[in-house]
């Protein structure tokens, strides 16, 4: 079957999709996208974790057919996504500004369609999507605050910081462990990770671009 959705802003379409095959799948091997990581495959480790219309979720769970239509953004496209939610001075996706979003939220969010506007830079010379040459500031304070080793399960992290602290500016210790419950690291022990988050809040610049180390 053939699948179409968004992929980091541009219109992407896989041809031969077979019933089972996961969004995971498609976008590594199909799409030339390999920064979500492709590790438990049971949704365990939280390693290929993208957003799903603004939602993170595990892409290995997800069949490729369920993102039909749909706009999904994964760690390649991160740092151009940041870029757009602060030119919009809110959230990006929208899920900010819904009924389940906060009251801070519904001040400065956008609508889900407003999000979808938004275009990634133009691809390379091989059509891919999503590289970029600057930094999100999640990005950028994992690399200041050391909380990248052996890099497998970063991806998942960044994205699903990313998703926490557009949602909640300033979150708690408690909020931060609980948004990355669902990824695992077997290398730092969690506390630079912790770290990296809260020196992203700190620096309340979660809506604006990276300049890169």
């Amino acid at each position: 079957m053939r699948v179409t959705f968004t992929v980091n802003g541009r219109e992407q379409q896989a041809d031969d999709v077979w019933e089972g095959e996961s969004l995971l799948y498609v976008l590594r091997e199909r799409m030339g996208l390999p920064g979500s990581k492709n590790a438990c495959e049971q949704g365990e480790c939280g390693s290929c974790t993208v957003r799903l219309d603004g939602v993170p979720v595990c892409s290995c769970l997800v069949a490729a057919g369920q993102a039909e239509g749909r706009e999904v953004v994964s760690v390649e496209g991160l740092a151009d996504f940041a870029g757009q939610r602060a030119q919009r001075g809110g959230c990006a996706t929208g899920a900010c500004g819904t009924e389940t979003g906060t009251a801070a939220g519904d001040a400065a969010g956008t609508s889900l369609d407003a999000a979808r506007r938004w275009q990634a830079k133009p691809a390379g010379a091989d059509g891919r999507t999503g590289e970029q040459a600057g930094l999100a500031p999640i990005q950028q304070a994992f690399i200041d605050a050391g909380a990248v080793q052996c890099g497998f399960c970063t991806p998942g992290l960044l994205v699903a910081a990313d998703e926490l602290l557009e949602r909640n500016a300033q979150p708690s210790d408690a909020d931060i462990r609980e948004a990355l419950s669902g990824n695992l690291c077997r290398c730092t022990g969690y506390e630079k990770i912790l770290d990296a988050v809260r020196l992203a809040a700190a620096r309340g610049d979660v809506r604006t671009v990276g300049t890169g180390a």
